[in-house]
């Protein structure tokens, strides 16, 4: 029998498009402007699925997703929204959505997970998540808060790796802050930053008289985030020995301060990150296999700020609010050219980087409004380009990969990838004088794809 799928949006245009869609891939498609007119539907027999606004008139999509839920356990709910925001997912996946879809969406995409959804119970329980400065709507945005949506409940172990400065902290916290121990604290410890014959009291705690200078007891960190989460930033740099200590810990679940003789329990979740190929580590003899395979039960990978460019406007936003709050600074905003043009660096100091470069606009632009004279000289768009950058691109492409080659960095392919697929995305449309159809033809991709990149960008600068 033919699956039926209601879909229930306040906007007509959206309605519509989806009505053709399921229609066109052999569904049976209902559509609803609001929860009236879809319980009423509801009193005459239930659908197979259900596609729903988060922002309806009257009752939210949220809300009605519980009620029919209550009727239907096992009725599959896939959550739509053009207001994308780590909240928002996690309060979808807490009352029970199957996923959580960012528009502007992709058809195909959500043909995949219409398709999967229809096979498939319905989605985890999780606890509500705050936003906590993660902020977008890219796709790799989204791929990494649905993850975070579905850990939070958890004690699992997460491992997060990433390039430095992308917010593995805030991604710990997230995990943390909406977890069964987020009454406990959250402790976090830069590994890397402790000197060795420092680390193993600043973790496990020393006894008075442990060694030269222990006046006094001290708490380490596992005792002090007793009850909450402990994360360990910088894992990969941690020395072999405590590897070790940390793996046995891990096990056991007990350990000895410094100089101690009473057992002290671990009760704490862990979470680690690492900016390093742990991997390469082991092979290499400078991490134990054992540790990282017990660490890496889950592993949350933070993608770089030049692989979603397209949440740069919503950060900057973002970035600039919170500078005025902590800065006491005079309300400022970024102009659409000075979004477009920041959303095109590369930013290889990645979230830190632009936060820093807000937090600067913030307190020296002179307007409210911020343009791209206010920028530094080195990101003006005027910047003359050293003469060995003049080259043609497959010699800046060879160069660029030998840099990344030569400095350590592994999984390049994706990350160049798209941003050779962007650039050649922007600069084809351009050629055809915005005809998207045609541009999509030129470089032999379809429409929808072509799309889906301009108009989530245009989403974003259009809300400056």
């Amino acid at each position: 029998m033919t699956k039926k799928i209601w879909v229930i949006d306040d906007d007509p245009g959206i309605r519509y498009v989806l009505e053709e869609y399921l229609r066109g891939e052999g569904f049976r498609p209902g559509v609803f402007a609001n929860g009236e007119e879809l319980n009423a539907a509801f009193r005459n027999g239930a659908p197979d699925l259900v596609l729903a606004d988060i922002r309806l008139e009257g009752k939210s999509g949220l809300d009605l997703m519980q009620e029919l839920r209550r009727e239907c356990p096992d009725l599959p709910v896939i959550i739509m929204t053009a207001y994308s925001d780590l909240n928002y997912a996690v309060r979808a996946f807490q009352g029970g959505a199957f996923e959580f879809m960012a528009k502007p969406f992709d058809l195909d995409e959500l043909g995949r997970l219409v398709r999967k959804a229809l096979h498939t119970d319905s989605g985890a329980d999780e606890e509500e998540v705050s936003r906590d400065g993660l902020v977008g709507s890219s796709t790799a945005f989204q791929d990494m808060i649905r993850v975070i949506g579905r850990l939070s409940g958890s004690d699992i172990p997460v491992l997060i790796t990433g390039e430095t400065g992308t917010g593995k902290e805030l991604v710990a916290r997230a995990l943390h802050q909406h977890s069964p121990r987020a009454r406990g604290p959250f402790v976090a410890i830069n590994t890397a930053a402790i000197p060795d014959d420092l680390l193993e009291s600043e973790l496990f705690g020393h006894e008075r008289g442990a060694f030269t200078g222990a006046a006094d007891r001290r708490l380490g960190r596992f005792e002090q985030a007793a009850g909450g989460t402990l994360f360990l930033d910088e894992i990969g740099d941690m020395p072999l020995s405590l590897q070790t200590r940390l793996l046995r810990v891990l096990a056991e679940g007990e350990y000895y301060r410094l100089g101690g003789h009473d057992l002290v329990r671990a009760d704490v979740r862990i979470i680690t990150a690492t900016h390093r190929d742990l991997p390469t580590l082991v092979e290499d003899g400078h991490f134990r296999a054992d540790l990282y395979h017990r660490l890496k039960v889950i592993t949350l990978r933070v993608p770089p700020l030049r692989e979603r460019l397209e949440d740069v406007p919503a950060l900057v936003r973002h970035f600039l609010r919170e500078a005025g709050r902590e800065f006491r600074l005079p309300p400022k905003m970024a102009d659409r050219a000075l979004l477009d043009h920041l959303s095109t660096l590369e930013w290889p100091g990645n979230v830190r980087e632009l936060r820093h470069l807000c937090q600067s606009l913030a307190a020296l632009a002179p307007a409210p409004v911020i343009g791209i004279d206010d920028l530094p000289p080195e990101l003006h768009p005027d910047h003359r380009l050293p003469a060995a950058e003049s080259a043609g691109w497959q010699e800046l492409l060879a160069g660029e990969l030998q840099d990344r080659l030569t400095s350590g960095e592994s999984d390049l392919y994706d990350p160049l990838k798209t941003r050779f697929e962007r650039h050649m995305a922007r600069r084809a449309v351009e050629f055809c004088q915005g005809n998207q159809s045609e541009a999509a033809r030129k470089l032999g991709i379809s429409r929808n794809t072509l799309a889906r990149m301009l108009k989530e960008q245009e989403a974003l600068t259009d809300e400056a």
